[in-house]
């Protein structure tokens, strides 16, 4: 589904707008503001997700043109990605010298693109600026704070983002509150009605009689036990008689074969990563979602669905705070409260279906895009 760009590109006169980014969210967050660039984007995939399940259907389904894609880069240590993509970014900008450099959150890509802007002098914007989890173990709470102390424009998607950066002493000319792209992304990707039918008919589910789950951070795959803790209490739940679906992602299936733990998956509806529309249907209609995801934080905002959050730490805490989502670790506390949860779904979901995200109303890329060519024309004074 290809938008139409944003007005101002008609008039922009600077050189094209690079958008880097390496990620299946990034694709999604990044998608409605690509198309509101339109011909000034410069689409550069570092390729730290590149396959078909990961990277290649995600470009068809959100209507993305084909990127300038880096090589060597997936796969390798954190260090290595950096590195990798720094190099070649470095050479790409030298050839062809962006009018700005626009990074999403706070992946190895986000970081890479960050600092090859940074060492040409081009000007910086960091889309969903300011999100902080305040735990230094997570390597992308390092990314995300490099990146939004060399960024010229910081686009904070809630309020609590930019009080964050205003806590950084960062420069309040610099901090622009735009809202996050994941509610306009929702709601043009969302099936309709009749699709949705059709696909839970296809898994054999019932409206608001499932779980949907997905695993696939280092904290919840690293070990036998983190990992078992997950899907043991997935397992409970299906032995209890809620269906529970897991799109496996390959970091999780690997890990799984590695600690030997296949039998947990046997009570489950396993499947193969699944394309963002379908995520969105199924999630649309999932009695409880249990997540590592960031992404899937916002998402079941706009999607009025309940979410647990497998991880030590959040940096949306808003998503908490209006009552869709609530942090536990894996193991017991888990299965305690996923049991607690489904026993008042119905009231739960008439509740949450009455509040709205707190990310804002759908319009983050046309005033994102608006900022960036405003940043990227000749004469423009960056911060």
């Amino acid at each position: 589904m290809t938008a139409p760009c944003h007005p101002s590109v008609a008039a922009f006169t600077g050189n094209r707008i690079a958008v880097v980014l390496g990620t299946r969210p990034e694709l999604v967050k990044l998608a409605p503001l690509i198309h509101e660039l339109g011909p000034a984007a410069r689409l550069m995939h570092t390729g730290q997700h590149w396959d078909e399940a990961m990277s290649g259907r995600f470009l068809r389904e959100l209507g993305l043109p084909e990127p300038e894609l880096l090589s060597g880069v997936g796969g390798r240590p954190r260090a290595g990605q950096i590195a990798a993509s720094l190099e070649q970014l470095d050479a790409a900008f030298t050839t062809e010298r962006p009018g700005a450099v626009v990074v999403q959150g706070d992946t190895n890509a986000t970081l890479a693109g960050a600092l090859a802007a940074n060492a040409h002098g081009i000007p910086l914007v960091h889309v969903e600026a300011g999100l902080r989890s305040h735990d230094r173990a997570m390597p992308e709470e390092h990314n995300r704070v490099m990146v939004d102390h060399i960024a010229d424009l910081l686009c904070a998607a809630t309020e609590e983002n930019a009080a964050n950066l205003r806590t950084e002493a960062l420069a309040e000319r610099a901090i622009a509150l735009t809202g996050n792209t994941v509610v306009e992304v929702v709601r043009r990707q969302l099936p309709d009605a009749g699709a949705r039918a059709e696909l839970l008919a296809r898994y054999g589910l019932r409206a608001d009689g499932y779980v949907l789950a997905t695993v696939h951070r280092p904290e919840n795959t690293d070990t036998a036990e983190a990992l078992g803790a997950v899907l043991g209490e997935l397992d409970a739940l299906a032995a209890a008689g809620t269906a529970v679906l897991l799109p496996l992602h390959p970091r999780t299936r690997a890990a799984v074969e590695r600690h030997g733990l296949e039998p947990l998956l046997a009570r489950l509806t396993v499947t193969e990563p699944v394309g963002y529309g379908e995520f969105l249907g199924l999630a649309r209609h999932a009695a409880l979602l249990i997540s590592d995801s960031g992404g899937v934080q916002e998402e079941c905002t706009v999607l009025g669905r309940p979410l647990l959050v497998v991880r030590r730490s959040t940096e949306r805490p808003e998503s908490v705070a209006a009552g869709f989502a609530a942090l536990v670790g894996p193991g017991p506390e888990l299965g305690a409260l996923a049991a607690a949860w489904l026993a008042d779904t119905p009231e739960r979901l008439a509740r949450l279906a009455a509040t709205p995200s707190p990310y804002g109303d759908g319009t983050a890329s046309a005033r994102i895009a608006g900022l960036t060519l405003a940043l990227a024309e000749p004469g423009h004074p960056t911060v």
